[in-house]
Order: C-alpha cells, then structure tokens, then sequence
C-alpha cells in the first residue's frame, strides 16, 4: 500500500475510533493499538507533509459536542501531551528541556484513564462544567456533574478559577454496574473509561448521579495569577480551595529517577482502585514552562510515558519501498498478518539500509515486531532459526516511482531521488496546496488530483488555477459530469481569498507548519519582505531558529520556486497582509508581559499592538522577560519584576514606543 493510500486508511480508521470513544463511549481498540495507529501516522504525516490530511486526528484532540448538549467555549486551549514510550523517548525529552532550562524539576503522576473535565468557578461558586471536546469546544454538563460529590460546589475562598481534572470509576463500581446492565439485559460498558463517559454525558441528570463517579484535579489555569511559582504548589493550593487531588505525585531531577517512578507504579498499578494508562511528565517551574511554550497541540514541558504495549513474532514476506515528498526512500516490511493488542498488522518500518543490516534482516525470517517505543510498528529482530535463509539485504539503486538513480545522504543514511520528474512528489505537492489549512478546495482532494496529474490538466500548484481554461474537456471526463466541474471551480476561484498565511502553507516548505506560516506573515507583511530576508535574519526572528531559516533561504534561491510565485501572483493569489510588515522599534523581539487593566484600551487592544511592532507577548515574568507593561491593579507580576529587576512600563510611557 502506497504511503497516500495508507495515510487516509488511518485517518479514516482513527477518526472512526475517536467518534465511538468520544461520542458514543465505546472502545473498539486498546489504547496501545490506537496510540501504534496514530504514531503510524503522525511519522507517514513528518515523511510525506504534503499528503497531512485537514481531518487528521494528529491535528485536533478526538472529541466533538454531541447532539443534545451546549456548546461551551473553553477560555484556555485544551491541549493533549505527546506520548514517550521508552527510555530513548524519556532521555530526548529532558534533552529537549535541557537545552532552554537549567536543572528541570519534574513533578510525576499518574495519567488517569477518564473523562477530561474543565470546572469554572466565579466568586467561589462553580457556574460550568464541560467536556474537552475537540480542545476550543466542549459540552456543557454542569447539572451532571453538580450530582457528583467530590465537586466542590462552593470552593474555600472567593475567586475566579478555571480547573482541569478527569472524572473516574473505580474497577469495583464499573464491575457493578456491568452486572446490574446484565441482568436488565442491557449493553455492557466495555471498560471504567467508557462507563465514566456515558454516565456524565447523559441528557438525565439523575442517570449521573444513580453512577458512583470520581473526580481527581490535577491543573490550576493560569496558576501564577494566584501567586503560585510551581506545579506543586498549585497542586496543594487545588487542595486548600476543597478539590480532591493525586497524592501520588513526586518530585524528579533526572531520567534515572522518573525510569524508578514509572518501575514502581507498574508494579503497583494493578492495586490502584481506577485505571491509570502511564505517567505524565510536567516541568514544575511555571516559569520555565513559560520558555518552553507549545507547540499548536502539545505543551513542549510535558509528555506522557505510556506503559508498553506487547511483542509479537511474524514471518517477513518481503520489503517494498516507498518515496517522500522530499524523494526519500524508505525500506517497509510487508509482514505475515498478526493480530498484536487487538489490531492487525501487515506492515513494519524497516527504517533504513544501516538499521536492515545491523540486524541482519532477510526475506523469510521469522521476526519479533513491536507497537510501541517507535512511531510506527518496527522489526525488533530476527528470531534465529536453522536452516537456509535467503541472501542478505541490499538496497534498491533506483528510485520504485521514476526509477532514477537514488543516492545517500551519508549524514542520515537515508537515500534520496532527487529527480525533478519524480511525478508522485508533484502529486503530493499538488495536493498539500488543495488541502484545508491551506487552500482548502473542496473538490480536489488526493484522488481527484492524481486523476487530474494522471490525465494532464494538472502539472504544478499554479495550474490548478488554469483548469478553467479546459472546463469543456473536464466535463467529459468520467465521474466528473457539468455540476461536479462547476463546484470544483468555483472552489477554485473562492481560494484567491484565502489569506498569505495559508498561501505560504501551501507552498510546502519544508518544516513551515500553519503557525509558523502566521508568524512570517505577521513579521514580513509580504512575500517579497519574505524572499529578501537574510538566513540571518530570518534566525533572529522568534521561534524560527536556524533550520527553518535555512530551509526558507534554501526554497527562495530556487528559480523554479520564484517562477511559482511569480505565476501565483499573477492568478491573484493573496500574498501580502492586510496588516501590513512588523514595524521595528525597540520592542521587536521583545519579551513582554502585559499586567492589570488600562484606561485608553483593553488588554487584547494593547497586545495586537505591540505584536505589529514585532514584540512576543507571554504570561508570566521571568528573567528573560524585557519589559512589564503595568496597568491598575497589576497582582503578583508586578511584584515580581520589581524583584528581578525588570524594566517596567506604565500606560503613560506607551506613547514612546507605539507611535
């Protein structure tokens, strides 16, 4: 199966997956399968960024407001944790840590396996309760939850707070209730989890509370309002305010000892009266979760050790090979079927030439494959067996597709087609630019423009725009017909409107995802700012860093990439902000925090404009921070820049800098 072929496979699969577990609280697979499926993905999605699919479950959290439930807008992003699964994964997450925090401190606890629930409280009352939902968009189940007794209705102090915390069964109660559906003739639940969900997502508030519910908080919003530096201490503080806690949590500096942590609760975990899945990982220090940022759906200072999934053995048929969008090859293992945590599995990543011949690798072995500690199921190794075996691997010379010669790149011991007329990186192409979160062409999704490539209406990113000039031919076409042809087109015409930012994504530069496309928009204004920006420059600019900057430099010294442009300018593509470039002043690139209220504009009127003169905009001070804007009633922040010695700025002085 090709990679295109595949990828919809799994999104198709995991969307389906997601639905039943989030909507309709039924489990069709172990969370070690669905976590195999997902990073299956998410490395076909990093080989080939151009075939990334707008629906993918790699780009949004599961869930979705089911009927019968108001919506609720969450006030905070609700962000999932990235997934580690071995030591390896654990060491290059304090590495990653590391290279911008001195001496980590990481709290560790148990990652419950429940129901994500958001709690807001206004004057110490609780008003809502949701869902996650998709992380933007939850549903409202207060009622329900208010049946629960471990939520506080009224907490012990009078403040505003937003909490997160997951609702739970114990094993004893789900096994209760399991038994009591029995014997109504009723369908089982098919774990705690799924028994949780379906008991607050119901219409009957008096379903709920028939249910024997827990619930554990475990994240204060915006905790440094309160005056708390750490997770830890917002953890104690979750627990003066009358919410129930994890006790279990601990204090770590080092990899050794979240690797004793994790060894002792799966001992353990079997005598836990609720189900636990893993460990997450949190950097402690707010501050330094402040340095750290996120990324669009991960938080850079945690992750979530999962507990291993199984081995399986297997017999290797064969190895095929498949190509990237950049021409990489990569050796795959077409495997004997073999059901491995509920799932099938027919393929394996091989990885590269190196990794084949360091384990000796052959046609016909019998081999061990994984589906966790990688991003997608792998060989492990070969079983030794006696008897012939077939000769030793070696790598194809030319590319499966266009079958040029293919090289290697000695540094990654990948080999490359680097032929222009490679036509399935074309395709690819083609269809990242059509895809939603960039020109989002209803009509033309991977199939239609591989037809389209295959029947030569389609050469490049730019003739999509000339398919006007041929809609007599296209209406012949089979399963096309006038209606289908008029719609594709005038999709194709409504995506001139599509802003910069999601023309610069489009383009598919390497390693330029939708937000950092914002942020050189936001920055450069233009496409031509863009193109004469220096790889210097480009470095300075924050959260680009040098590879990105190199491989923007690198796609403009390109003519054939200008010649694109060029084309899609005179197509009457977007290429410039309506805002305009990033004024340069003395706040460019300026760390800043914003504090208390103001008498000539809101807080959000004074962050758009500081941001158009280049300035990043964080929540808490630290040593790092250059200037705090300080307004009436500034709280905590105030006092900490007084501490660390923080240039600080009132609303008067703000004339200086924004005109």
């Amino acid at each position: 199966m090709n990679p295109k072929q595949r990828i919809k496979e799994l999104v198709n699969l995991i969307s389906k997956y997601n639905h039943e577990y989030y909507v309709n609280n039924v489990s069709l697979v172990d969370d070690a399968t669905w976590d195999s499926l997902l990073h299956e993905l998410s490395h076909l999605e990093k080989q080939y960024p151009e075939l990334a699919l707008p629906n993918s479950p790699t780009q949004i959290v599961g869930g979705s407001v089911a009927a019968g439930f108001n919506k609720v807008t969450h006030k905070n992003p609700i962000l999932s944790l990235s997934n580690a699964f071995n030591t390896e994964d654990l060491i290059n997450f304090d590495k990653r840590v590391k290279k911008a925090i001195n001496d980590p401190a990481y709290l560790l606890s148990y990652k419950l396996d429940g129901l994500s629930l958001i709690l807001t409280y206004e004057k110490g009352f609780l008003v809502t309760a949701a869902t996650r939902g998709d992380g933007t968009i939850g549903e409202d189940i207060t009622n329900n939850i208010k049946t629960i007794a471990d939520v506080p209705k009224q907490l012990t102090e009078p403040i505003d707070v937003v909490v997160r915390g997951e609702i739970l069964m114990n094993i004893d109660d789900f096994e209760q209730l399991n038994q009591e559906r029995a014997k109504n003739n009723e369908p089982l639940f098919q774990n705690p989890r799924n028994a949780a969900a379906g008991s607050v997502r119901q219409l009957d508030a008096s379903i709920t509370a028939s249910r024997s519910l827990n619930v554990i908080i475990y994240h204060l919003f915006d905790a440094t309002e309160y005056g708390l530096k750490s997770h830890f201490e917002s953890l104690a503080y979750l627990k003066k305010l009358g919410f129930k806690i994890d006790e279990t949590t601990a204090l770590v500096h080092n990899v050794k000892d979240i690797e004793k942590f994790i060894n002792k609760c799966e001992e353990t975990r079997d005598k836990l009266p609720y189900e636990i899945d893993g460990i997450v990982i949190e950097v402690d220090d707010f501050n330094a979760r402040e340095e750290l940022g996120t990324t669009a759906k991960y938080p850079r200072w945690a992750t979530a050790y999962k507990f291993p999934a199984v081995e399986a053995q297997t017999k290797l048929l064969d190895i095929i090979f498949t190509v990237g969008r950049t021409g990489q090859i990569t050796p795959n293992a077409v495997l004997e079927p073999v059901l491995v945590a509920g799932s099938t599995i027919a393929r394996a990543s091989l990885h590269n030439e190196d990794n084949i011949i360091a384990k000796d690798i052959r046609i016909g072995d019998t081999v061990i494959i994984r589906k966790a500690g990688d991003v997608i199921p792998e060989v492990v190794r070969v079983v030794k067996k006696k008897g012939k075996r077939s000769g030793p691997f070696k790598m194809i010379n030319h590319c499966p597709i266009c079958s040029e010669q293919i090289t290697r790149d000695e540094t990654k011991a990948d080999y490359f087609c680097k032929s222009d007329n490679c036509e399935i990186q074309h395709i690819k192409a083609i269809s990242h630019f059509t895809s939603r979160d960039a020109m989002n062409i209803v009509g033309l999704g991977e199939s239609i423009c591989e037809y389209l490539y295959d029947e030569g209406y389609l050469k490049d990113i730019a003739s999509i725009y000339e398919l006007k000039n041929y809609r007599r031919e296209l209406v012949t076409l089979p399963n096309m017909g006038e209606k289908s042809i008029d719609n594709l087109l005038a999709a194709i015409e409504a995506s001139k409107e599509r802003s910069f930012a999601n023309v610069l994504y489009g383009l598919g530069i390497k390693n330029i995802g939708l937000k950092t496309a914002k942020d050189l928009v936001k920055y450069f204004g233009n496409i031509n700012n863009l193109m004469a920006a220096s790889e210097e420059g480009l470095e300075g600019i924050h959260e680009i860093g040098k590879i990105i900057a190199k491989d923007l430099t690198e796609y403009f010294s390109n003519p054939k990439h200008i010649e694109l442009i060029n084309k899609l300018r005179d197509h009457g593509l977007t290429l410039e902000s309506t805002a305009g470039p990033i004024i340069n002043n003395e706040l460019t690139n300026k760390k800043i925090v914003i504090t208390g209220s103001f008498q000539s504009m809101s807080r959000n009127e004074l962050k758009d404009k500081l941001e158009r003169f280049g300035a990043n905009i964080t929540s808490s001070v630290s040593s790092t921070t250059d200037y705090v804007i300080v307004g009436d009633n500034p709280g905590s922040k105030y006092d900490k820049a007084l501490e660390l010695k923080i240039d600080i700025l009132d609303e008067s002085d703000l004339n200086e800098y924004l005109t």
